[in-house]
């Protein structure tokens, strides 16, 4: 049975669940500004971008194509569907697969699956991508993830789930501070959390709907870590 109170907590996998996510934060923090993390923030501005798609295809709309900029930005060209659901799935989204990612590492097989399904997303957007960021960006990361399975399973270098661990920490902290960065803090008039408001009848603008969104990525956050503990418990 799940141990939801985490009683007895905490054992040593968990111990090292923790450390390994603080430890993980600190050096996300501490080289924020520098170039070493631009691949990975480019990996969650390609995560939103795919959750617009994802959302857009469910919907019943196409994706005309994809884009994603070495300034970090990125946009998605979609054609029919809900608009309204195609929005937000951007920012949630994101941090959705941080939250994925996270729980995924607690586990070889888990971690195993999901390199396999980030390998091949990736290699579906290569063939949509409609700029060199993000085609160079998709096989430079299929490139490291085949390189970081290989250690895996022909070496004793055991490292898939920390590097899972490492890119959904990664991914989480980003999107809470790309949904603070563009819908609170400049409030950029042609955010998807601007265009939203435009077409939801609530009675909410775009920097109402910028803090509900940050709020909701960061219980993504907290749900991870919380989540994370219990399956290891």
């Amino acid at each position: 049975m799940p141990n939801w109170e985490l009683k007895n907590c905490c054992k040593h996998d968990q111990v090292v669940f923790l450390a390994c996510s603080g430890v993980f934060t600190l050096v996300i923090l501490a080289l924020w500004r520098t170039v070493l993390l631009t691949p990975f923030k480019l990996i969650t501005v390609f995560l939103h971008e795919a959750s617009h798609a994802i959302v857009c295809i469910l919907t019943c709309g196409k994706v005309e194509g994809m884009e994603v900029h070495a300034n970090e930005g990125g946009v998605t060209q979609t054609r029919g569907g809900i608009y309204w659901l195609i929005l937000p799935a951007g920012y949630l989204g994101s941090s959705f697969w941080g939250l994925v990612l996270i729980l995924a590492s607690t586990h070889i097989m888990t971690a195993r699956i999901a390199a396999g399904c980030l390998a091949l997303a990736l290699l579906v957007v290569l063939f949509v991508a409609k700029n060199w960021t993000l085609r160079g960006l998709c096989i430079g990361f299929i490139i490291f993830l085949a390189v970081i399975w290989i250690l895996q399973e022909k070496t004793t270098v055991r490292i898939l789930r920390y590097v899972i661990l490492f890119i959904g920490v990664m991914n989480s902290l980003f999107s809470v501070y790309d949904i603070y960065d563009d819908l609170i803090s400049r409030r950029v008039h042609s955010s998807d959390a601007e265009k939203f408001a435009e077409v939801c009848p609530c009675p909410c603008n775009g920097f109402g709907w910028g803090v509900i969104w940050g709020m909701i990525s960061f219980i993504f956050l907290c749900g991870s870590m919380y989540l994370g503990l219990v399956i290891l418990s």
